[in-house]
């Protein structure tokens, strides 16, 4: 297949294009070749590229920052990936669209499927839904992929962070009310990679198997690592931020296993091999 990936220059996009290089064409931009954010030239590269998927893992993804620089969020996150979806529209081309845990609100207290209660509560989520929207509004061919707590060997992330900090710091003070799925960057690709092979269109939750909080990541983090540090639990409110998280967002994975597909590997095996490759 002739694949148009945009973003290949983050963290899930340095990954999505070693999964399937082997395998096809793939057409790599970045927002200096594709400025998803402007609508004709969207449609026109996308119109004159004909690729047979278009897999958008381009977002603006700091979520402290759209809330200070909204328009940019609804820029990137809304108004682009509605771009994305009339440029494949015009094509009859599919569009896979990575989401986020950040649309639901974090009231939830088990697993949230698919179709589980939206209600973003930050411009991060909120940008992201605008997305999701226009993407249902527009296209009758499309995987919306909601993942969570993203991390990979290409760009900033939270075990990085906490290793780096673990260098010079015997005590780190880490949210414990918070509770996620941390997913591994190279998994979530491979899952795509299946999943383009399918015309099972739809939403999908997929994450790695199992979820903990920041504060019991954190910890596992540097058992694995062998880092003797203390991590000291605090509130998600003590820990001030601009915008507020979920302080639940694990998502169950149903509309995958439904497929049959194999859920992906537990986040502890995960975090393992990534600790490995960065030593």
């Amino acid at each position: 297949m002739k694949i148009l990936i945009t973003g290949s220059n983050g963290m899930l996009g340095h990954d999505l294009e070693k999964v399937l290089k082997d395998n096809h064409e793939l057409v790599l931009t970045t927002s200096k070749t594709l400025d998803i954010t402007d609508k004709d030239k969207t449609i026109d590269f996308i119109v004159e590229c004909k690729p047979d998927v278009v897999i958008n893992s381009a977002a603006y993804t700091d979520v402290d920052g759209c809330e200070t620089n909204q328009d940019l969020a609804y820029a990137v996150n809304g108004d682009g990936v509605r771009n994305l979806a009339l440029a494949c529209k015009q094509i009859d081309c599919p569009l896979v669209h990575v989401s986020t845990d950040y649309v639901f609100d974090g009231t939830a207290r088990e697993p949230i499927a698919e179709d589980g209660e939206i209600g973003p509560i930050s411009i991060y989520g909120k940008s992201k839904l605008k997305g999701e929207e226009a993407i249902q509004e527009i296209l009758d061919k499309y995987f919306i992929v909601r993942t969570a707590w993203l991390y990979g060997i290409n760009g900033k992330n939270f075990p990085k962070t906490m290793l780096e900090l673990a260098e010079n710091h015997p005590e780190i003070t880490v949210v414990y009310d918070e509770v996620g799925t941390p997913t591994y960057t190279p998994d979530l690709a491979y899952g795509i990679s299946q999943l383009i092979e399918t015309d099972y269109y739809g939403i999908y939750h997929l994450t790695n198997s199992g979820s903990c909080s920041w504060c019991e990541f954190a910890r596992y983090i540097f058992e694995i690592a062998e880092r003797d540090v203390k991590v000291i639990p605090v509130t998600a409110s003590e820990f001030s931020r601009p915008a507020p998280r979920p302080s639940y967002s694990v998502l169950k994975n149903e509309k995958w296993v439904e497929n049959g597909f194999e859920p992906l590997r537990d986040y502890k095996e995960a975090i393992k091999e990534y600790i490995e490759l960065i030593k």
